[in-house]
């Protein structure tokens, strides 16, 4: 999309729902823990009494690890009785991964949105749908590594490149990252299976059985495209503004926001409209939360353990730098459209470089005008959230999770419609506090 020299860049605001109608039907109707500390075992058992979900409430995190570990010690065992080899290279992997680190942030929005609409007896479901999510983002990071030739992860060699170190003295150097590669493929796909396995397994009654099934389902396959609209962006260049937001919508904002909500709000038999409103929120803050990302991956100190500037080494079609280009463009800014040229896509990317990157986003307006955007979305997210009838604590956890997504922080009072949007452009968090519920 070529913006008018006159205009600048025209902005896209949230993207209009594109969830098939049938779908959309089905959508309306770093801890360590031990198992049995604090916790109550994993259960079939569909009922929670009042003590249980007060203990869950109060820590959600550490619940969802407490079901994740019980779930994947079951699956080691089953992977160590099938071949041993695999179990050591790959299972034990994966479940490491699931279980060190992150903030079960996407565990957290389902929980929450299952509680602010007033669920109360299906704890278990929810803690085991948030144990699912964990293996759904493990599986997404093992492979955006691999695509992204990423050698760290959360501070520690990423999975493609482990294996190839366990290998080093046994695989040819022409053949180890290869092999590297394929190893985490399937790590990442094992993950993805055993997601689905505990979605299969999960006791429902029917009808909401159906409306989970229906939008986990979706989530796969809209998590699939936004991460081809990634790379497919990368390598035909794409500068169009309308292509960074679809994919930061399909990669991001719907598997880490909305599809979390839904399936609270699915679980706790939520009506159409108060499900809608949860939507509308997460898709909004969801954007916001890539853009914040974005940002922080420019100028952050580096993000999930890795440099900053990997967006920008790897080519990445951002909004940042789509906004940058256009401006650059609209203004004559040849210098400014060089350094953009001969940095993006470039892997020895220098830390000269990178800050002469920086410049652009800063002297083009571009960084501003992606802070302004967020600010926006998120407060068209809370704006969302309001309007839906939540149970007030609920409500108030929500609002504290998306705000957070969001990397900002609320003005001190409420506004029309009991929103809370940033003054201006957006105040960050800081940026140690906005990485944590990044990856």
């Amino acid at each position: 999309m070529r913006p008018s020299k006159l205009d600048g860049p025209r902005e896209v605001e949230a993207p209009p729902d594109s969830v098939p109608a049938s779908l959309a039907e089905a959508s309306a109707g770093g801890h360590t823990h031990r198992p049995g500390a604090g916790h109550p075992e994993p259960s079939t058992g569909a009922r929670t009494g009042a003590v249980e979900l007060r203990a869950i409430d109060a820590d959600v995190p550490t619940a969802v690890h407490h079901h994740l570990e019980v779930l994947l010690t079951q699956r080691a065992e089953q992977a160590s009785a099938l071949d041993p080899l695999f179990a050591g290279d790959l299972a034990d992997r994966v479940a490491r991964f699931a279980l060190d680190g992150g903030k079960r942030t996407r565990a957290q929005f389902l929980w929450w949105a299952l509680r602010a609409c007033g669920g109360t007896d299906d704890a278990e479901a929810a803690l085991r749908l948030g144990a699912a999510l964990e293996l759904i983002q493990t599986c997404a990071l093992i492979h955006d590594d691999v695509m992204d030739g990423a050698r760290l992860r959360r501070g520690r060699p990423s999975v493609h490149a482990d294996v190839e170190a366990q290998y080093a003295d046994r695989v040819p150097a022409s053949q180890r990252a290869r092999f590297g590669e394929s190893a985490a493929v399937l790590a990442g796909d094992l993950a993805l299976a055993w997601a689905d396995d505990i979605v299969a397994d999960t006791d429902l009654p029917p009808g909401r059985a159906q409306r989970v099934r229906m939008l986990w389902s979706a989530m796969r396959m809209e998590m699939v495209a936004g991460q081809y609209l990634d790379i497919q962006g990368q390598v035909a260049s794409s500068r169009s503004l309308a292509h960074a937001i679809r994919a930061a919508c399909l990669k991001s904002a719907l598997y880490s926001v909305e599809r979390p909500l839904a399936l609270g709000a699915a679980l706790a038999d939520a009506d159409g409209a108060t499900t809608a409103a949860l939507c509308s929120a997460g898709r909004c803050v969801g954007i916001a939360f890539q853009l914040r990302d974005d940002l922080h991956d420019v100028f952050g100190s580096g993000q999930g353990g890795k440099p900053s500037g990997g967006d920008i080494r790897s080519g990445k079609p951002t909004y940042l730098l789509a906004v940058a280009r256009a401006r650059a463009q609209a203004r004559g800014d040849r210098g400014a459209l060089q350094v953009l040229e001969d940095s993006l896509g470039c892997p020895g990317l220098s830390q000269d470089g990178l800050a002469r990157v920086r410049e652009v986003f800063v002297s083009t307006g571009a960084q501003a005008t992606t802070e302004a955007k967020i600010s926006r979305l998120a407060a068209q997210g809370m704006r969302h959230l309001e309007s839906a009838p939540l149970e007030p604590a609920g409500r108030e956890r929500l609002r504290a999770l998306l705000w957070s997504a969001a990397g900002t922080i609320p003005a001190p009072g409420p506004v029309a419609g009991g929103c809370h949007p940033t003054p201006g452009r957006a105040a960050s968090v800081s940026l140690a506090t906005a990485e944590g519920v990044r990856r």
